[in-house]
């Protein structure tokens, strides 16, 4: 969960890279988009990964009472994408 934790804080500087600043909206033609592919994505898409082996081992395992934790990580890695895309 900490590593969620700092995951979720990673992706979130990385991707504020590209985030259009409210004033020079339509000023410059182009978003930074880039920045955020080239930087951003790989480290939602590793604790994708992470978080998929961690449910199967926890469904290999029958740990319910863990399931919470997998599930709130999940909620908060939607929040940290919606605040990005927010952004854009």
């Amino acid at each position: 969960m900490l590593s969620n934790a700092a995951g979720i804080v990673a992706y979130l500087r990385l991707a504020s890279r590209g985030w259009i600043i409210p004033q020079e909206h339509g000023v410059i033609p182009m978003e930074g988009e880039p920045f955020r592919w080239v930087l951003a994505v790989p480290v939602f898409g590793a604790f994708l990964l992470a978080d998929i082996v961690w449910g199967c081992l926890l469904l290999r395992y029958r740990q319910p009472k863990r399931w919470l934790w997998w599930l709130i990580t999940g909620g908060l890695w939607v929040i940290a994408i919606w605040v990005d895309f927010a952004h854009h």
